[in-house]
């Protein structure tokens, strides 16, 4: 079988756009804090249930927080759950807030496949399942890590 070059540009933008089409939900399974999508709904302006609901992502640089450098506590918005200390945050230059740890005990992690040929890992409030954004090998000591989060998903307590 002779694999023809439309065929696999049409196969490629398929599995490219169905992800998308088929509508990424927040992570799924048995979560403390539980609420219905109208109850979501009516709690989030339209681009927080698009990235906390959706895992969509704001555009980079559009956040305040990504330039607070106040000493406090990030929270989930979803539920109020403390999980990122000031402490912790970083200047990544990506335009989202980042981190270098979570707070224990904080979120949880799982496999992102959407992007073709690309294996992301998201992260999600461990309580409510809200999508807080990924998870990347490019941070600074002593993890390596970088969480690069969405601040729509974020409130912001001071110390």
């Amino acid at each position: 079988m002779t694999l023809h070059r439309r065929h696999f540009l049409a196969t490629a933008a398929a599995a490219a756009v169905l992800p998308a089409i088929g509508g990424a939900r927040a992570a799924q399974g048995a979560f403390e804090i539980t609420r219905t999508e109208a109850e979501w709904r009516a709690m989030l302006s339209d681009l927080q249930y698009e990235v906390m609901r959706e895992e969509g992502t704001e555009p980079a640089f559009s956040s305040p927080l990504n330039d607070l450098k106040t000493e406090g506590t990030y929270l989930c918005r979803g539920c109020d759950l403390e999980i990122y200390a000031s402490a912790h945050k970083f200047d990544s230059g990506t335009g989202w807030p980042s981190f270098w740890q979570s707070l224990p005990d904080a979120i949880g992690t799982r496999e992102d496949r959407k992007l073709l040929f690309i294996v992301r890992t998201e992260c999600h409030c461990r309580r409510c399942g809200s999508h807080l954004g990924h998870v990347f090998d490019d941070g600074p000591d002593p993890t390596g890590k970088r969480h690069c989060l969405n601040g729509v998903s974020l409130k912001f307590r001071a110390a």
